[in-house]
């Protein structure tokens, strides 16, 4: 079993802080139509690499050198016809409030006004797997299934 350090899970918050929940810049799609943020400090690449948009399927993984550390796949979709007026910024800004302890997705619980984020795993960085949904008022308007955990 390989075990992440304290150091490498310092690195997978800061780097979800650097890419998607904060505007960060895209990188040259490695697929077609993928969208790839990417970080880089010191020794340490980390990818975040998505295809599609209203329905979307991705993946993040973490490298050390050239050594696969760590990784996680996601699909996600709206469950409404179509995206409600602030719900990017609100899901990014939930996004920012990742939990070191379960370094995945956002935090348990997030409310701002109208919506609500709600974030439910088993698991830890080893092996995990989750949900994540978001709500306005007492309609669910989107979800997010997880999962994944460190590579040998």
């Amino acid at each position: 079993m390989t075990e992440l350090t304290p150091e490498v899970i310092a690195f997978i918050l800061e780097a979800k802080h650097k890419t998607y929940a904060a505007g960060g810049e895209h990188a040259p799609s490695s697929r077609p139509a993928s969208i790839d943020l990417p970080y880089r400090r010191g020794d340490f690449f980390y990818l975040d690499s998505y295809l599609g948009g209203f329905k979307f399927l991705g993946e993040e993984a973490v490298w050390q050198g050239d050594a696969p550390l760590w990784g996680m796949n996601y699909r996600g979709y709206m469950l409404v016809p179509e995206i409600p007026e602030g719900f990017g910024d609100f899901l990014k800004r939930a996004l920012m409030e990742v939990p070191a302890k379960a370094p995945f997705r956002g935090p348990g619980f997030y409310k701002e006004g109208e919506f609500e984020y709600r974030c439910e795993w088993e698991g830890d960085v080893d092996r995990f797997e989750g949900r994540e949904t978001i709500w306005m008022g007492l309609n669910p308007v989107y979800e997010l299934v997880f999962h994944g955990g460190t590579i040998q």
